[in-house]
């Protein structure tokens, strides 16, 4: 089956559908960086949300993880990059700092750790990692492990120019709100796929759509902090 090139996407263009779902969102007390933390030690029963995607390029998967970066302030921020236009995965989207694994890795938070160093300059002795969500596939056929830490503010940032051309941060609280959850069906090359998305106006009044693999892997914390 023919596969097409990711870019030829325009996900704000496809018509999107509140994915509240009636869902609660997660209780304030419950994103606190102890009650966080004692969730990955303390995990609840929940299922991940089911793949929405189809894989879109013709290559054998690659493993790779990113590192969902939960910044402690006053109150706890996500923190996310927007990748550079010009790269040949996921170009311009909303990430979390990572990529694919190397020999050098030792498991899956290692590559999240190298990557963010690489990618942002987040030097390792400022994260705690405290656990991981499931793998996710992504259309581009990578085999993503989220890896979630807890981050002291405070780092100098130090952007890798050809991976990354923004760094911005989103209130923990108001991605763990479902109302603030969208769904978009689409039709690619005779198949039929699914996304998330959460679009987020920064302080500055500027816009990001957190789409894709980005919002499906805050989609799957939603669902293991409401658990």
């Amino acid at each position: 089956m023919p596969k097409r090139n990711l870019r030829a996407l325009n996900p704000e263009r496809i018509p999107a559908l509140p994915a509240g779902d009636g869902l609660p969102p997660v209780p304030p007390d419950r994103l606190t960086p102890d009650m966080v933390r004692l969730r990955f030690s303390q995990p609840a029963d929940w299922q991940p949300e089911p793949p929405l995607g189809v894989t879109l390029v013709d290559r054998p998967p690659a493993c790779a993880a990113v590192l969902v970066p939960l910044v402690v302030r006053d109150r706890l921020t996500v923190l996310l990059t927007r990748r550079n236009d010009c790269l040949r995965d996921h170009a311009g989207q909303i990430s979390f700092p990572g990529g694919r694994a190397e020999p050098v890795d030792a498991d899956a938070a290692a590559t999240a750790l190298r990557e963010a160093e690489e990618e942002i300059g987040l030097p390792a002795d400022r994260v705690e990692v405290i656990g991981s969500l499931p793998v996710y596939a992504t259309v581009s056929a990578y085999l993503v492990t989220p890896v979630v830490a807890l981050v002291r503010p405070g780092f100098a940032v130090r952007l890798d120019s050809g991976e990354v051309t923004e760094v911005f941060e989103v209130p923990l609280d108001y991605l763990m709100q479902p109302d603030h959850h969208y769904r978009h069906a689409f039709e690619e090359s005779g198949q039929h796929g699914q996304f998330y998305s959460m679009p987020w106006e920064g302080g500055d009044g500027r816009c990001y759509f957190i789409w894709g693999a980005t919002a499906a892997m805050l989609r799957n914390l939603y669902r293991f902090l409401a658990a």
